[in-house]
């Protein structure tokens, strides 16, 4: 029995550390990805900014928020706009207003799209941390 115990131990997960360095196989990466607590999981979800944006606030790009307004540049739904609904990081996901898809029994439900796949127009500037943030970084 106590030998049993030892070995399920064995195969128990490592806890999450920051201090990862780095590593050349797709499996650690993808370990390290699907392990990543979610209050790191901002740093993955960050969108490019609009030419306008980044001449601006001189950044290529920053974390999406509910409330900012996107353009989508892949998929069947290329080239329209809307805000940010909702922010799923456990899934790596946006959802945007306007973009639904029709399911099978009739009713529609919103379309998740990786941040990657948008560009931001315009940020949503309510919370004082990302003013702060993003105003940092511009020098006068």
């Amino acid at each position: 029995m106590a030998g049993g115990c030892q070995a399920r131990q064995h195969y128990r997960m490592k806890q999450f550390s920051m201090k990862w360095g780095k590593s050349k196989k797709a499996r650690k990466q993808r370990k390290y990805r699907d392990n990543l607590p979610l209050h790191a999981r901002i740093k993955l979800m960050n969108a490019h900014l609009s030419k306008e944006l980044r001449g601006k606030y001189k950044r290529r790009h920053f974390p999406v928020k509910t409330g900012d307004k996107v353009k989508i540049l892949r998929g069947q739904f290329k080239k329209r706009e809307g805000k940010i609904e909702r922010v799923d990081r456990k899934k790596e996901r946006l959802f945007i207003e306007g973009i639904e898809i029709v399911k099978k029994e009739g009713s529609k439900a919103l379309m998740p799209v990786h941040p990657s796949n948008v560009v931001i127009l315009d940020l949503n500037m309510s919370d004082k941390k990302r003013k702060n943030k993003l105003e940092g970084g511009v020098k006068k």
